[in-house]
């Protein structure tokens, strides 16, 4: 046994060094992927540990797939596919590790009884590729995922920044308002029809933020989505929204990539229609589904088909980073504000009927704070 062949990962080796060779052995048997995150207990200066891990496995090469920040470190391996797990022992001395993360589950630590910085846990390794394992290094709540409708909120902190987000401010008013504007978008989606109208086709909204710390979706500059599948995924053509957030965390632009055209370019004022690719009208992009265009303000008007038009607008104090105002015919509807407790993992969530008290509510979403499962 070689002297790589067990020990994967040392601190301060570099992306090249982690291109370790798998056994010939494992050439006639399923390869298979598998990301684990070490979980600091204090945030602290960005460190990377000795890892091993065991005969014929190896850390996926590139430095993308080996990030630490002030709060964890984490790393992707590969090898033949192992359902029960492999055992990966890691050293870090001078660190506190609390916790180990796999998909959306805390790993069992054992620990060195004689050296507290060294422990082990056991990684199944089942995945087909590597990209995914993004639930593993993300934290993601997903508070409706019924017909019609992907909901999905990023927690992002602070001391969990990774890849290009380590060059440039922290974007603390666009994570804020991206909250806000997504629980406001949403209400409108349900209010309108359209995403009752998206279910009965067989079709589904997607609406989703940013993510400060995956390096496999590096997701800079900030922006969020309000995107229209024509079909129950990615996979189905797709009107795919990006709403740029500048760091007044106004919308100024939508990159909306659609299946067949490409990237479409919005700015304010441009309206971006959205087709559901069903028949061949407009160019055989289908029905108009709706239209969506940047307010002066930095919000958004979302316009169905027919009925009134909505907007998710500026709050009271001009911005929208304390507050959004969503407007129905033009009226002002509710209020929508958002407080993302991430380090406890409580969202709060407030509605104010502008209109009618009975519509107003406050709801708490507790979620795992590391790994974002609804509670």
């Amino acid at each position: 046994m070689s002297p790589l062949s067990r020990r994967a990962l040392l601190a301060g080796a570099s992306g090249t060094a982690l291109a370790l060779t798998l056994p010939s052995t494992a050439g006639a048997q399923e390869v298979a992927y598998a990301a684990f995150r070490l979980v600091r207990a204090r945030p602290g200066e960005p460190g990377q540990p000795e890892i091993t891990l065991p005969e014929g496995y190896e850390f996926v090469p590139g430095a993308k797939y080996h990030a630490g920040s002030r709060a964890e470190y984490y790393s992707f391996v590969r090898g033949p596919a192992n359902a029960a797990g492999i055992v990966v022992a890691v050293h870090w001395p001078g660190v506190a590790v609390s916790d180990v993360v796999h998909m959306d589950t805390r790993l069992r630590v054992e620990r060195d009884p004689s050296d507290r910085s060294r422990f082990t846990f056991v990684l199944p390794v089942t995945l087909p590729t590597a990209d995914a394992n993004q639930p593993t290094i993300q934290i993601w709540s997903h508070p409706d995922r019924s017909e019609g409708m992907h909901l999905k909120l990023d927690h992002n902190d602070p001391d969990r920044v990774a890849g290009p987000w380590l060059t440039v401010p922290w974007p603390g008013n666009a994570a804020r308002s991206q909250l806000h504007q997504l629980i406001a978008a949403h209400a409108v989606l349900l209010d309108s029809g359209l995403k009752d109208t998206a279910a009965a086709k067989g079709h589904r909204w997607f609406l989703a933020g940013f993510e400060t710390n995956n390096t496999l979706h590096t997701d800079n500059p900030p922006h969020w989505h309000l995107s229209y599948n024509s079909g129950a995924d990615f996979d189905s053509p797709t009107h795919n929204t990006h709403f740029w957030l500048n760091s007044g965390a106004e919308n100024f632009y939508n990159g909306m990539d659609v299946t067949g055209l490409g990237r479409l370019k919005h700015y304010v004022g441009d309206p971006a229609r959205i087709y559901d690719f069903v028949g061949d009208a407009n160019d055989g992009r289908g029905d108009l589904v709706a239209t969506v265009t940047i307010r002066t303000d930095g919000g958004l008007d979302i316009a169905p088909p027919s009925g009134p038009g909505y907007a998710v607008a500026a709050g009271r104090d001009g911005t929208l980073v304390e507050e959004v105002t969503v407007l129905r015919g033009g009226e002002p509807w509710l209020r929508v504000t958002t407080e993302d407790r991430y380090r406890i993992g409580v969202l709060i969530v407030q509605v104010l009927g502008l209109r009618d008290a009975s519509e107003s509510r406050v709801s708490v979403m507790r979620y795992d704070r590391l790994t974002g499962v609804l509670l």
